[in-house]
């Protein structure tokens, strides 16, 4: 059964990402359409998948990551507005019936993904 499923790492400071909330939209044409939402967890993991089963179908999708809110309660010094406040996380979902693990490795100045599995 296909998945999305993310967890986020805080390169600065060497841990995981814990309370960080997620916003998912499907992209149809020019629209965002939001169709859930999830909060990491203390491993910076979510607790189920983001889509699965019929949720997940061939398209194009957005995370949105809240990271502004998380580097405030951590009190990681930064100017305001923060350069990264919510990072989006656009991709494409080929083949509904694969996993795809849609990481955030997070820095108060810089941000990296990948897919992996």
């Amino acid at each position: 059964m296909g998945r999305v499923t993310t967890h986020v790492l805080d390169s600065a400071k060497g841990r995981p990402g814990h309370g960080i909330r997620i916003e998912v939209f499907r992209i149809e044409g020019d629209e965002r359409v939001r169709i859930g939402e999830a909060v990491t967890n203390d491993d910076g993991r979510c607790d189920a998948p983001i889509l699965e089963g019929d949720a997940l179908t061939v398209g194009e999708y957005e995370l949105l990551f809240h990271a502004g809110d998380y580097l405030d309660r951590e009190g990681v010094p930064g100017p305001k507005p923060r350069f990264l406040d919510r990072i989006p996380l656009r991709f494409g979902v080929a083949n509904a019936d694969e996993h795809y693990h849609v990481p955030l490795l997070l820095a108060p100045y810089s941000f990296s993904t990948y897919r992996g599995s």
